[in-house]
This record gives structure tokens, C-alpha cells and sequence, in this order.
């Protein structure tokens, strides 16, 4: 496991609560005084079972602590983000006996994007998501906020080279679909069943060329408004989610 860019705390109720559920390690969670309306409570409750220090602190201070704009009063201090390696994400499909369900990112480079993207792909049952190492977002607490605590579920692999993954899964016969203008066909004709990764191009200029051409086949999303394309993170929950419905049909 690679340990490393990961700010260490996670804020906001939602996330925090998911990271206690999880059972991964916290070191410790500051609360703003005063904060211990509604969902606060549970949350302390929780952290109070699993023997996690809590400790108050005064408005002024916590607002000097808080890296994101919307905190709702509860900083969680966590270890190192745990990424994975690639052959983790094919075992856990095999664990599942299910078909390999990969989402490749391809030089995602803001943090709310990617943290959007790992929500929608725990929600559609994927099984992993890779990134790469180098000008791409990494997991840090504003993408653990956004994806409302879905990083403590999905697993994480961050590669040096996005080419090189594409062919090693090839080899490990999972069919490699890009999303791209370019694409042969409309994404709700194409098959997204069986063992499949799906690749986002970067918010700016898409794929590299290189991932491209390595992919075996490319999809596109139609296009009618005078805006000619979508935010990345939408176009990953479109294509995500329409290969989820077509492998609860097969």
C-alpha cells in the first residue's frame, strides 16, 4: 500500500460519519463548541464507541483548523490516504465473482471532479477507479468531502502510467472503453457489460492520445446545446451508470 498527499483530515458531518463506519483509523476529531445539534451527536456517539478522542474547540481556533468552506463543526485527523494496487481492484471483482468494473481517470485534475466521480462510482458498484501519479488530482479532504465519504469504500490505485494499465489489464481480458467525441457510437448502443474499464479523459483536453489509441473501442455522449461538452464528472455518471443498467438487465 502506497501512503502518501493525503491532508490529513476529513471535514463535514457526512464524511466524517462515513469515516467512522468504515472502521479505518482516525487519530482524532475536533468539534467546534457549540455544535451539538442533530446529526453531530450521532456522530460523537460513534466516535465515543470506537474509543476515538474528541476534543472541543473554540470557534475562532476551529475555523484557523478548517481547510474546506463547509466543516458543519466536525474535523476528522486521519492517517495517510491507503491507494491500492491495480491487482487489487481485479481481485476484489473475482472476490465478488462479478465481472471486472474499472473506471480509469486520465488526468482528472481538479479535486471536486474526482471526488464526485469516486460517489458515483461506489453508488454504481464499481470496483476500483485508477489515477495517475503525476498533473492529476490525488485523494486529499476536499475529494473526501465531495464524494460524501465514498473514498472509505473504493478502492484507489494511482499508476505512473496510464498506457502501460490499459495493456496490463487487457492482458487480464478486460475490454478498455473510451469515452470520447470521436467515439464510433452513441454509449447507450454500446455493450458495457462483461469485463470492462471505462476511461475519462482530463476536464480540458480529454484522453491523451496515447490512451486513446490503446483503447479497444470509443464511446460518445450526444451533444445538442451550443455548449459542445459536459463536465467530466457528469460525463463519467452518464456512462457509469448506463453500463450498472445494463449489466442488472443481462
Amino acid at each position: 500500500m502506497e501512503k502518501e498527499e493525503y491532508r490529513d483530515q476529513v471535514e463535514g458531518r457526512n464524511a466524517v460519519l462515513e469515516l467512522i463506519e468504515s472502521g479505518k483509523d482516525i487519530n482524532k476529531i475536533y468539534v467546534e463548541k457549540g455544535e451539538k445539534q442533530g446529526s453531530i451527536n450521532k456522530i460523537i456517539a460513534k466516535a465515543n464507541e470506537r474509543k476515538i478522542l474528541i476534543t472541543e474547540v473554540d470557534k475562532q481556533k476551529f475555523r484557523q483548523m478548517v481547510q474546506t468552506p463547509n466543516a458543519q463543526g466536525i474535523i476528522a485527523i486521519v492517517p495517510p490516504f491507503d491507494y491500492c494496487e491495480v491487482y487489487d481492484i481485479i481481485a476484489l471483482a473475482k472476490q465478488r465473482k462479478e465481472d471486472a468494473f474499472i473506471v480509469i481517470l486520465d488526468g482528472i485534475e481538479d479535486p471536486h471532479n474526482l471526488g464526485s466521480i469516486i460517489r458515483t462510482a461506489e453508488t454504481a458498484g464499481v470496483h476500483g477507479i485508477i489515477i495517475p501519479k503525476r498533473r492529476a488530482a490525488s485523494v486529499n479532504s476536499t475529494v473526501a468531502k465531495v464524494s460524501a465519504g465514498a473514498v472509505e469504500h473504493m478502492k484507489i490505485a494511482r499508476v505512473n502510467n496510464i498506457v502501460e494499465t490499459i495493456n496490463t489489464l487487457k492482458k487480464e481480458g478486460i475490454w478498455i472503453c473510451g469515452t470520447d467525441m470521436d467515439g464510433e457510437e452513441y454509449y447507450y448502443k454500446q455493450d458495457l457489460t462483461g469485463p470492462l474499464a471505462i476511461v475519462i479523459g482530463s476536464e480540458g483536453n480529454g484522453m491523451s492520445r496515447l490512451a486513446k489509441e490503446n483503447c479497444d473501442f470509443l464511446t460518445k455522449i450526444p451533444m445538442q446545446g451550443k455548449i459542445t461538452s459536459l463536465n467530466a464528472s457528469v460525463s463519467a455518471g452518464i456512462v457509469i451508470y448506463e453500463s450498472r443498467v445494463q449489466r442488472m438487465k443481462k
